[in-house]
């Protein structure tokens, strides 16, 4: 019977701008304590999938959501870091091959980083629909084409996001491995539009809950999304 590869997507735990109603962006900020819960609830609802690699971005409140999703899952392979080149790459090796079996590689990069929200990071949102309108408001966060300030549109998140994850994330999949990648919304949501071929008006609306899997099942060619 041939395997059936599965890709999982996990949108990080709530974090502490989330609970503040603040615009976060690239701003490098933790989980909340509810962040933790949802991270490692997230964790119980994916244990029992083998998971071959890992991708995360650069941003710590994804990395801390998946190695807190991690802690329960039935292989105890612990989670481990790939540096890019240079002295953590270097001084980083891992040399008992026995203990390597038992780790999974973690690959970060910024490619998969939240939405940049430009001049709007830090700022509260509800102050600043108050501030600049509704409709203006709308257009800032939730349109496909429209940037903020200084800031990425969804559309420039989808133009790093995809091709990232068409050079590095489906060669695993297509080699028959499952892959676990925790991100953000938007890198998530730009990366959804094009497993489910959504349009940007479709892809505009979806909400992708914080700390709740998505998964899907690779078959060579399509990505067929699993129900719970």
């Amino acid at each position: 019977m041939k395997k059936k590869v599965k890709l999982i997507l996990v949108r990080h735990g709530e974090s502490e701008w989330n609970k503040l109603n603040l615009f976060t962006g690239w701003v490098d900020v933790p989980l909340s304590r509810e962040g933790v819960e949802e991270a490692l609830k997230a964790g119980e609802k994916i244990k029992n999938i083998p998971i071959d690699v890992i991708f995360t971005s650069s941003l710590i409140r994804a990395q801390m959501t998946l190695f807190l999703a991690m802690l329960g899952h039935e292989s105890h392979r612990t989670p481990v870091l790939q540096h890019p080149a240079g002295k953590m790459h270097d001084w980083a090796q891992n040399y008992n091959q026995k203990n390597l079996e038992m780790t999974i590689p973690v690959y970060y990069s910024w490619h998969l980083n939240e939405r940049m929200y430009g001049e709007l990071q830090g700022l509260n949102k509800q102050e600043v629909k108050e501030q600049y309108g509704e409709e203006q408001f709308k257009l800032w966060r939730r349109s496909y084409e429209t940037s903020p300030p200084s800031g990425e549109s969804l559309k420039m998140t989808s133009e790093r996001t995809w091709p990232y994850f068409k050079e590095h994330i489906l060669p695993f999949l297509k080699e028959g491995k499952n892959v676990f990648v925790a991100a953000h919304g938007n890198s998530l949501r730009a990366i959804v539009m094009h497993l489910e071929n959504l349009s940007k008006e479709s892809i505009v609306a979806l909400e992708i809950p914080t700390g709740e899997p998505l998964i899907y099942t690779f078959d060579g060619t399509n990505f067929i999304k699993d129900f719970f």
